[in-house]
């Protein structure tokens, strides 16, 4: 599934931004182009020889266009040929020597002219680079007509796109052009895909490239494009897409590049190692294999050795901008914006008008909490590049950003939605100023700069903040070190997660990648969160499942390769497996070597020590943490249902139902039997016997919190049943091992209410309220009982984000909260607040009665002695809420018998 974009595709934006200006654009002259037929060669011969390139054998390539060449065959392509040969084997004073040859035979062909910039750049001789590249420029403005063939158009798009030229007229005046007058002709597919995935848009890129493959599908480069395409969405494709190109071409650089990037995200490193040193034997001098080695280096902490890479990666053409691009790009990938951030400045430097470089930037300000520079890095980007999907992205998301409420305790910042933030955006400062103290304190840690919290009710904006494009559904919250972002429960739909559970994994994660300065394996970080949730809390975070414990027991992923299960799991059960097998991890290491080793780990990794090196150090090799770590997986997983049966062997899945039933009378003990019984006899309307069958595992200590699980199963049978007190137990069990358990928890209220059991309505309500604040129940419920129980400061406030939740009775809200500020002797506050409640309700009696209460309690006693001689004064009453003419007491009357007397117009027939 493509993954879809709120700014327009390139396609539709292009066919209805700005009119095309006749005239006006420097290259519109190629309205008047006409595609000229490929010039005549030896077309077999030649095709014979492009296979040889796309297939990987350059060397071979180039023997076959070099004889072509010296034959003095009166064609372009040979030469182009022979020196894109040449170049992919790192031969550059070759390419050097071979362009200058052609150049004076073919001065006018603008892709040889195009090449050779990039042949003059891999010899280091920028300036006559530059001088090429204008003299190009000049000769498009001063002639058009010799510019007509098809390649010649695809040439002169792309020379406008390295210009950053309108995207719009270069795919309109040139790739689209050239596509209608010869749809066979694949260079415009690749060259459109190109400039679709330099500004964003995945969406036209993949499509565009599903009709390339058509075309021509012995392309590797067609196939490596599509790879990255679908990356940002559908992982499974992409790497069907880049196994493809690397079986046609297994020396195709780019697609072995795209394997060492995933690599690194998976923090195989040895592997990545091994890819690089495969292109470094195709191209000693491949400036990005090099950086992807300084990349490796930073990583190892191995400092010295970085600057060595980037200054081989630098040898050919010092002055390369994407070489500090990439690697402060990789290194932001790994959390390390700070140096991330670096890098981009070092390569805008060479190049202060590259728009990736300075976007990139920009989101390295942004995770970084330097939001003034972060958000101008990106505007800049968007005025200048108006097609740049994830720039508009980023720039439109700001002005609704900008409209949230900034809540802070001590040195927490938090960016709320305004209404939001009135519901409960104090539980959110009391919950992350708890965490601040238990945590920071727990790792030793002192942050020395404030701590920024954004969360959206959008899920949409929650992604665009976090990645740049819309998607990534199953991410909850996201820290970039001391910036947060996370998604409200009103993205979450009917069940939401726990979004304090969800802010304490985050937090911590602030506690750990400061303490490493972002320097930590994916497992160790994740790891370590989900352990502090279920310290804080023994619902929170991942628990075993039998679903866990088939993984744990079939499918264990070593703990040196566990951070790569992050990226790209087969479904959203693996992605949760990794993060409760990365608890797992951590809770054995603190079991085995204590938390006084787990504070070294972190220490030593904050010292630029390299993982491997910083477990070697504290609690032993990785291969030894990943033999120690699978037996203690296993026995964990074992002692879960040790009785049970768990074998599946000969397991009806897809049978019938006569068949299955077969299958259980002679396994009547297997946990997957007992769960398809029960499953039949609820089917069947037999929910005594699916209650006695959910018992038999509850009994094995195999009914976890899970959704749909054994508890929450069971507990819908004993409604059904109206057996209350049997539902009772098995909801409380339930909500005592889920965090996400809403239905459990409103139904347990409801039961409580009924016997009236304030106590623990007060603490259900609390449970409700730490996974959707934004349904009224919580708070009514939560309120009521505080009333029961005489706790006039949880009523107030249970009761203040009730008036933001569109109330049915404000005025009854108004009196309650007026009554309970009463008790607490805020007599002003009550006053108000029954104001506001007679503003909506003149007529509300009690709420008079309790006005006139507190304002003779508050009256002083030389008032009223001058009122009980008869003397006239102004009431406070009076002047702070004067009841319309018709509805005043009577002269000389007291509001009281005003409202008696009210009470008998009422009672009157």
């Amino acid at each position: 599934m493509t993954t879809q974009l709120t700014n327009p595709s390139l396609d539709a934006r292009f066919s209805r931004r700005c009119p095309i200006h006749r005239g006006a654009s420097h290259f519109g002259f190629a309205l008047a182009i006409l595609v000229a037929a490929p010039v005549a060669g030896s077309a077999a011969d030649y095709g014979a020889a492009e296979l040889l390139f796309r297939s990987g054998q350059y060397d071979e390539a180039a023997d076959v266009a070099g004889a072509e060449v010296e034959r003095g065959i009166w064609n372009e392509r040979w030469s182009l040929l022979l020196i894109q040969s040449q170049l992919a084997r790192g031969r550059y004073p070759e390419a050097l020597e071979s362009y200058r040859t052609a150049v004076r035979r073919y001065s006018s062909s603008l892709p040889l002219r195009l090449l050779g910039v990039e042949v003059l750049r891999a010899n280091g001789l920028s300036a006559e680079s530059r001088l090429e590249s204008a003299d190009i420029g000049e000769q498009l403005r001063r002639s058009t007509s010799r510019y007509a063939s098809r390649d010649k158009l695809i040439a002169m798009g792309r020379y406008y796109a390295r210009r950053g030229e309108d995207a719009r007229q270069i795919l309109q005046l040139f790739f689209d052009r050239v596509r209608e007058a010869d749809p066979d002709y694949l260079d415009a597919y690749i060259a459109t895909a190109e400039l679709a995935l330099e500004k964003g848009d995945f969406k036209v890129a993949a499509e565009t490239l599903e009709r390339a493959e058509a075309v021509d599908g012995s392309d590797p480069q067609v196939f490596y494009l599509q790879a990255k395409a679908w990356s940002p969405s559908d992982s499974a494709r992409a790497t069907q897409a880049l196994r493809r190109a690397l079986s046609l071409n297994p020396n195709h650089v780019d697609s072995v590049l795209f394997q060492v990037d995933n690599a690194i995200d998976r923090e195989l490193y040895e592997h990545a190692e091994t890819l690089i040193g495969q292109v470094l034997q195709i191209n000693l001098h491949e400036p990005r294999a090099w950086a992807y080695l300084a990349v490796l280096a930073n990583l190892r902490g191995e400092f010295e050795v970085e600057s060595l890479m980037r200054a081989a990666a630098l040898s050919s053409w010092s002055e390369n901008p994407e070489v500090d691009h990439l690697i402060g790009r990789k290194l932001s990938d790994k959390y390390r914006f700070e140096e991330g951030a670096r890098y981009q400045q070092q390569a805008l430097i060479l190049d202060p008008k590259h728009t990736g470089i300075r976007f990139q930037l920009a989101q390295d300000m942004l995770r970084l909490g330097k939001d003034d520079i972060g958000w101008q890095l990106a505007e800049s980007v968007s005025d200048q590049d108006p097609y740049n999907v994830v720039a508009h992205n980023l720039v439109t998301l700001r002005d609704r950003v900008r409209e949230f409420r900034t809540l802070q305790v001590g040195d927490v910042v938090v960016r709320m939605e305004a209404r939001e933030a009135d519901v409960y955006g104090a539980a959110v400062l009391r919950l992350l100023e708890e965490g601040r103290e238990v945590l920071f304190e727990k790792y030793d840690v002192q942050p020395d700069q404030p701590i920024v919290v954004e969360i959206f009710p959008d899920q949409k904006d929650f992604a665009i903040r976090t990645f740049g494009l819309p998607g990534g559904a199953g991410f909850l919250g996201v820290c970039f070190g001391r910036v947060i972002t996370a998604n409200s429960p009103a993205s979450q739909g009917e069940r939401p997660a726990n979004w304090q559970s969800v802010l304490w994994h985050e937090l911590c994660h602030v506690v750990t990648l400061g303490k490493t300065k972002n320097r930590m394996p994916r497992w160790l970080s994740e790891g370590i969160s989900v352990y502090e949730e279920r310290q804080r809390d023994p619902s929170w975070g991942e628990q075993m499942t039998p679903r866990y414990r088939q993984m744990i027991l079939e499918e264990l992923t070593p703990v040196s390769q566990l951070s790569g299960a992050f990226l790209s799991p087969p479904s959203p059960v693996h992605l949760q497996f990794a993060y409760y097998e990365s608890s797992l991890v951590v809770e054995f290491l603190i079991e085995r070597y204590g938390h006084d080793s787990l504070l070294a780990i972190l220490t030593d990794l904050g010292d630029g020590m390299g993982t491997n090196d910083a477990l070697a150090r504290n609690v032993g090799s990785l291969a030894k943490l990943d033999s120690q770590f699978a037996d203690y997986a296993r026995d964990r997983a074992e002692a879960f249902g040790p009785e049970l049966d768990w074998s599946r062997d000969g397991y009806p899945e897809v049978a019938g139902n006569e068949q299955l039933l077969q299958w259980i009378e002679a396994h009547p003990n297997n946990y997957w039997a007992l769960r398809a019984l029960a499953r039949t006899q609820v089917a069947g309307g037999r929910n005594r016997e699916a209650a006695e069958t959910l018992e038999i595992l509850r009994g094995h200590g195999v009914a976890s919190g899970e959704r749909g699980g054994v508890l929450e199963e069971l507990a819908g049978i004993y409604e059904r049943l109206e057996e209350t007190e049997r539902e009772r137990e098995v909801l409380r069990a339930w909500v005592e091992r889920a965090s996400d358990a809403l239905p459990g928890l409103l139904r347990l209220i409801d039961l409580a209410r009924q016997e009236k059991g304030w106590e623990s309505i007060l603490g259900d309500a609390s449970r409700v309220l730490a996974i959707q604040p934004l349904l009224p129940v919580g708070h009514q419920r939560l309120s009521e009982a505080a009333e029961e129980l005489g706790r006039p400061e949880q009523v107030i406030a249970a009761l203040k984000p009730l008036a933001t939740l569109d109330p049915i009775d404000p005025a009854g809200l108004n009196y309650r909260m007026a009554q309970a500020l009463a008790e607490l002797d805020r007599s002003r506050d009550a006053k108000r607040h029954l104001l506001m409640a007679l503003e909506e309700a003149p007529r509300y009696r009690d709420a008079l009665r309790l006005l006139v209460r507190l304002h003779d309690e508050s009256e002083p006693v030389d008032d009223v002695q001058n009122r009980d001689a008869g003397e006239s004064s102004t009431s406070e009453l009076e002047v702070e809420h004067e009841p319309p003419a018709d509805e005043r007491p009577a002269e000389g009357a007291s509001a009281e018998q005003a409202a008696d007397n009210e009470d008998a117009k009422e009672e009157s027939p």
